[in-house]
């Protein structure tokens, strides 16, 4: 978790007005939301039209590897999650977990069931490297 991260400037004021509006009383969400306000904090904020192309930001696609499974998932804000198509919200633990990662970073990280050794192994479609900035 000490690799560097990075974020754009617009997908950070987007969560942290997300941030904001949540209610913090259920105590599964108060932790994921900690958890997402650490990594913002500490991650590199750029400009989106400077995010390196092999960065994992929201609306990314992103082939993983979750322990010893191969998956694909989209990172998406809390309103268009959609488990069956694999879009996460940013507030899921994976979320949480890959968001400002590069290819090849490999991520120890706390979910439901225990740790779990996430490996970023390709961006798929990023929406900055398409020049997709309104998304």
């Amino acid at each position: 978790m000490s690799s560097e991260i990075y974020i754009t400037n617009i997908d950070r004021d987007r969560i942290m007005k997300l941030i904001e509006k949540m209610p913090l009383d259920d105590q599964t969400i108060y932790k994921s939301v900690s958890k997402l306000k650490r990594e913002l904090g500490r991650a590199k904020i750029v400009d989106q039209r400077e995010i390196p192309r092999d960065v994992v930001t929201m609306n990314s696609q992103a082939l993983l590897r979750l322990d010893d499974e191969e998956i694909e998932v989209s990172l998406v804000y809390p309103e268009d999650t959609n488990l069956s198509e694999m879009k996460v919200s940013v507030f899921s633990p994976i979320g949480t977990a890959i968001l400002g990662y590069r290819e090849g970073s490999i991520i120890e990280w706390e979910v439901p069931s225990g740790t779990s050794t996430i490996s970023i192994k390709k961006v798929l479609y990023q929406p900055e490297a398409a020049g997709d900035y309104h998304l």
